[in-house]
């Protein structure tokens, strides 16, 4: 996959309701791309965003909830 190729002006980018208003340390994410996610930080919208295959990220997303429940 050849990410500078990807085009993200059609992100519809989502942050998490647990992020709040004041700031702070937040990621964007957008799962509506075909055959990637993208992530991004919430301060620099215009920075770079990561690209990750939709497998890799769900698993992503799996380990954080299985450490979550480990606390």
């Amino acid at each position: 996959m050849d990410v500078k190729s990807i085009d993200l002006s059609g992100a519809q980018w989502r942050k998490s309701s647990r992020s709040g208003d004041s700031g702070g340390q937040c990621v964007e994410v957008a799962a509506n791309l075909p055959g990637v996610v993208a992530v991004r930080d919430s301060k620099n919208p215009a920075g770079p965003a990561l690209i990750f295959p939709p497998q890799e990220w769900t698993r992503f997303l799996a380990k954080v909830v299985a450490d979550a429940s480990d606390r």
